[in-house]
C-alpha cells in the first residue's frame, strides 16, 4: 500500500506516486520515458518514443466523440532534482519519500517533482480510463523541459493532428495562462586592443544589490550592477583621467548581477580626497534613485598596489567599453496591451566579462544579455538593436538558445470554454494571466500553425525547492475540472 493509495480520484494519485518512485531528474529521463511506453503498451494504445525520450501516446475517442477535434494534453516527464543538507538521496538511482500532512503531498528531504508528475499523471488516469468521454487524444510527454525545454526543441511534431493544447504545467489553481515570452541569449563581442602604462591599481565595485531572476523580477525595478558600473565609469571619465584594465559582473544572463567591478589604473597625482567626494555623490545618487529596491547600493573604489609595464585597454578601446555599457538598452522595453501588467519585452545584461589575458590576440569584452518578449518581432528588434550599436563600435553578437514566443491570441476558443467551465464549477472567474518566461507551449504554438492553447494545473508551491507542497484538494478540484473541459470538447 503506498502512501497515497487511499486519496480520490485513486488513478491520478496511484499514477503520481508510481512516478515519485522511479528516478526522474533533468537528463536522466530514461527510466521514466521507459515507464511511459510500457503503460501504453499493456492498455494497447499507440505510441511514439524518440532518441530524446520524448514519448507521445495516441488514443481513440470514446464514443460520440470519434469526430470531434483531436485534443492534446501536455506535461514534461523531468524534475528539478534538490535537496536538503544532510539528505543522503542519490536521484540518478533513488526514488522520493512521499510523506502526507495536513492535506498536502511533500518528499522527504528533496524536491517532488509536482512540476510536472502531476501532468503525467492525469494524462495517464484519462488515457487507462473506459468510462471518461473524450476526444481523441495526443499526449505528449516532453523531457529536459528544467534545463532548456530540450525535449520539445527536439520533438518531431508532424505526427500530431490536434491544434487544442490542454498544457498542466502551472503551479496556480484558478490561474489560466494565455500566453509566454520568447527568448534567446544574445553575446555582444567588444574586441580589446591594450597598451602599456604605470601607475595606481584600484577596483571599482558596484555592490549591495538585490538582484533577482530576469523574467520574474524584471518589473520590480531593480538596479543592474553592470549598468550601474558602466555609469559610474562613464561619470567618473569627466572628472577624472583612469586607464581601464578590465570590467567583469553577473554570473547567469538570466539573474540580475548583484554586484560588477572594474580595474583602473590611475595616474600618479590622482586627486583622492576630490574622487573619493564624487564616489559618495555617485553613492547618494544611486541609493535614491533606487531607495525602493536596492537601498544597501555602494559604489566604492580600493586601492591595491603601484605597478609599471601594466597591460591597460587603450583609450579608444576603454571609451567604446564605456559607450556600450551606457548605451546597450537594458530592462523593460515595452508592456502588454492585451494583459493588464504583463511585461511584454525586456532584456537583462546578466553576465559582463573580461578576459584575464587582454593583451592576447583575438581577446574582448563580452557582454551577455538574456532577451525575451512575448511579441516575436520585437525580440528580433532587440537583438538588432544590439547588433546596431555594437557593429558601430567594431564589434559583433552571436545568439543561442533561441525559443519563439507563445503570443496571446485574441480568439481563443479553448480559453472561452475554459472560462466558462471555470465559473460554472468554482462560481467565479479565472485569473487570465500570462508570464515573462519561457514555457514549452511557446515551441509547440510555433510548430503547430493555429494552435489553441492554455496552459493550467493545482496548486504546487515553493516548487524546484525541498519545500515543495502538492496541495491534494487542489488536485481533486482540477482533475474534475480538467474531465468537465474534455466532455465539453465536443
Amino acid at each position: 500500500m503506498g502512501i497515497l493509495s487511499n486519496l480520490e480520484p485513486i488513478p491520478v494519485f496511484s499514477y503520481f506516486e508510481e512516478i515519485c518512485s522511479i528516478p526522474h531528474g533533468s537528463g536522466n529521463t530514461k527510466a521514466i520515458s521507459d515507464y511511459c511506453v510500457r503503460f501504453a503498451r499493456e492498455h494497447h494504445l499507440d505510441y511514439i518514443q524518440d532518441n530524446a525520450n520524448n514519448v507521445i501516446i495516441f488514443k481513440d475517442g470514446t464514443t460520440g466523440y470519434e469526430n470531434a477535434a483531436p485534443v492534446i494534453l501536455q506535461g514534461h516527464l523531468d524534475m528539478v532534482c534538490e535537496k536538503e543538507q544532510g539528505c543522503n538521496i542519490d536521484f540518478t538511482k533513488e526514488g522520493l519519500q512521499l510523506q502526507l500532512e495536513n492535506g498536502c503531498i511533500t518528499a522527504k528531504g528533496t524536491t517532488l517533482g509536482g512540476d510536472d508528475g502531476i501532468a503525467v499523471a492525469y494524462a495517464l488516469a484519462i488515457l487507462a480510463a473506459n468510462d471518461i468521454p473524450h476526444p481523441p487524444l495526443e499526449a505528449i510527454f516532453t523531457v529536459d523541459e528544467e534545463i532548456g525545454m530540450l525535449g520539445a526543441a527536439a520533438l518531431d511534431c508532424s505526427p500530431l493532428k490536434g491544434r487544442i493544447m490542454l498544457n498542466i504545467d502551472s503551479e496556480e489553481e484558478g490561474y489560466l495562462l494565455v500566453s509566454c515570452a520568447g527568448g534567446a541569449s544574445a553575446t555582444a563581442h567588444l574586441p580589446v586592443q591594450t597598451k602599456k602604462s604605470s601607475g595606481t591599481l584600484a577596483v571599482l565595485q558596484v555592490a549591495g544589490l538585490l538582484g533577482g531572476h530576469s523574467g520574474v523580477e524584471i518589473d520590480k525595478g531593480r538596479a543592474n550592477a553592470c549598468i550601474l558600473l558602466g555609469r559610474s565609469l562613464y561619470e567618473l571619465k569627466k572628472e577624472f583621467s583612469f586607464e581601464l584594465i578590465s570590467v567583469n559582473g553577473g554570473l547567469k544572463d538570466n539573474a540580475i548581477p548583484r554586484e560588477a567591478a572594474a580595474v583602473l589604473l590611475l595616474p600618479p597625482g590622482t586627486d583622492r580626497k576630490r574622487l573619493s567626494e564624487a564616489l559618495s555623490a555617485q553613492n547618494s545618487r544611486y541609493q535614491n534613485e533606487y531607495k525602493q529596491t536596492d537601498a544597501s547600493i555602494q559604489v566604492s573604489l580600493t586601492k591595491e598596489k603601484e605597478g609599471s609595464s601594466i597591460d591597460v585597454m587603450t583609450p579608444e578601446t576603454a571609451d567604446k567599453v564605456i559607450t556600450a555599457l551606457c548605451c546597450l538598452p537594458n530592462g523593460i522595453l515595452y508592456m502588454s496591451h492585451d494583459i493588464e501588467g504583463l511585461v511584454q519585452t525586456s532584456l537583462n545584461l546578466g553576465i559582463l566579462s573580461t578576459k584575464e589575458d587582454i593583451a592576447s590576440s583575438g581577446n574582448e569584452v563580452s557582454f551577455t544579455f538574456s532577451v525575451r518578449s512575448s511579441i516575436s518581432s520585437q525580440k528580433e528588434e532587440l537583438i538588432d538593436r544590439i547588433c546596431c550599436l555594437l557593429k558601430s563600435l567594431g564589434g559583433s553578437v552571436t545568439c543561442k538558445g533561441n525559443y519563439p514566443a507563445w503570443e496571446y491570441r485574441q480568439d481563443s476558443p479553448l480559453r472561452d470554454l475554459m472560462i466558462s467551465v471555470f465559473e460554472k464549477q468554482y462560481g467565479k472567474k479565472p485569473v487570465i494571466n500570462a508570464i515573462h518566461a519561457g514555457l514549452e507551449c511557446g515551441i509547440f504554438s510555433d510548430r503547430l500553425p493555429g494552435l489553441d492553447c492554455v496552459s493550467f494545473g493545482p496548486d504546487i508551491k515553493d516548487i524546484h525547492t525541498p519545500k515543495e507542497t502538492l496541495d491534494v484538494e487542489s488536485v481533486q478540484r482540477t482533475w474534475k475540472y480538467i474531465l468537465e473541459i474534455l466532455k465539453e470538447l465536443n
